[in-house]
């Protein structure tokens, strides 16, 4: 079989930096705690202390894991007077929607 003919498999720059994104991407969103703020955000923003009401995770830990899903661009914020508003990207609704599909088709 004549691998050159998988794209992803290649040793082109770009589809290894495709790979590499994608792989970061999915080590982000697989943790158990990141699906559910994401499931949480699929309903509409919400401030950090909402976003505690839904799941029993301590402020900073929901802190900690926003940044992280904010850092890969799948959680957008905008800070309104003292509290700052999370909700999904359009990638991140994108995603969002993808793998939970996946989950509701098996």
């Amino acid at each position: 079989m004549n691998m050159n003919s998988y794209n992803c498999c290649s040793s082109s720059t770009s589809e290894s930096q495709q790979v590499a994104a994608l792989s970061a991407l999915l080590k982000v969103v697989a943790e158990p705690s990141r699906l559910k703020l994401l499931c949480v955000l699929g309903q509409g923003e919400h401030c950090v202390c909402e976003i505690m009401e839904h799941v029993d995770f301590s402020q900073s830990l929901v802190s900690h894991h926003l940044r992280d899903l904010r850092e890969i661009g799948v959680v957008s914020d905008e800070k309104r007077g003292q509290r700052v508003y999370y909700s999904l990207s359009k990638k991140g609704r994108h995603i969002t929607e993808n793998l939970f599909q996946i989950i509701r088709e098996r």
